[in-house]
């Protein structure tokens, strides 16, 4: 379970906060000692898309850490007043420049020890032009038998891509829940 107490200081006053389990809560929260405002901590989302022109599968070298110089899937999170859909078109613009249409939602991964949520969604690329953002080194498509499985970033992003190839392979795509333990 995660345990970081991140919380230091009231969003509303400023004042410090106390972890503690309110009157009306089972579990402790971040309460100011001076107005009593209750801070929750929630999970962050991930979200990004799996793109895929003809056989191959586009994947994006980080320019920034962690884990910088490794592969990827476009994926980063998912910002207020956006859908997770939205949220994971607009990363796959910031990260490749790629121009895709979403297919629907294929994996959503729960990786509880760093408090987020990763959803994945099928995409198919309209053309091949890319135009990576700062935080990408360079956009590449990879054939199954290509992908950089050793330099992957993430474990979603491989557990992901595992499950992309099986479906494939099966000639049908599921929506796949895994916990990352």
């Amino acid at each position: 379970m995660l345990q970081s107490r991140p919380i230091k200081h009231c969003r509303a006053c400023g004042t410090p906060v106390d972890y503690q389990v309110p009157a009306d809560d089972n579990r402790e929260r971040a309460v100011c000692r001076g107005c009593n405002t209750v801070h929750y901590e929630n999970p962050l989302n991930v979200v990004g898309t799996v793109p895929v022109w003809e056989d191959r599968v586009l994947l994006c070298r980080r320019n920034i850490e962690p884990r910088r110089g490794l592969w990827t899937l476009p994926a980063g999170f998912m910002e207020l007043g956006e859908t997770t859909a939205e949220g994971a078109l607009r990363e796959t613009v910031e990260e490749a420049g790629a121009n895709v249409r979403l297919e629907g939602l294929f994996s959503l991964l729960n990786v509880v020890r760093a408090g987020q949520v990763h959803l994945f969604y099928r995409a198919t690329m309209l053309d091949t032009g890319l135009s990576p953002g700062p935080e990408t080194i360079e956009a590449q498509l990879f054939s199954e038998a290509e992908i950089p499985w050793d330099e992957l970033a993430f474990r979603t992003v491989r557990e992901t891509l595992r499950l992309y190839f099986a479906d494939r392979e099966r000639g049908g795509f599921g929506v796949h829940v895994l916990d990352i333990a």
